[in-house]
């Protein structure tokens, strides 16, 4: 493990202090607590976002089977309009 110097207000590090105190822990341990929280819930979107992002649906629409695959870029289902430029243009 290693040690981490961190500057805050002097009103932030007393209510930290307190509230460490309350959940019977110490500032350090709540700070590595809530940065690993952090670390989990981003990782946990990187996840869904990339799932989401591969994902292909079959739909029916007017009797005809199409699949939907998302991409990365301005690319539309044929037929589509894509704006050149700016909202509406």
């Amino acid at each position: 493990m290693k040690n981490l110097t961190i500057t805050v207000e002097d009103g932030v590090l007393e209510w930290a202090r307190i509230e460490a105190a309350r959940r019977g822990t110490s500032v350090s341990r709540m700070v590595g607590d809530f940065m690993a929280e952090m670390q989990q819930r981003e990782d946990a979107y990187e996840r869904a976002y990339l799932a989401w992002r591969t994902d292909e649906r079959s739909w029916q629409a007017q009797g005809i089977e199409k699949t939907i695959a998302r991409t990365t870029g301005p690319e539309r289902a044929e037929g589509q309009n894509i704006p050149k430029s700016g909202v509406g243009a």
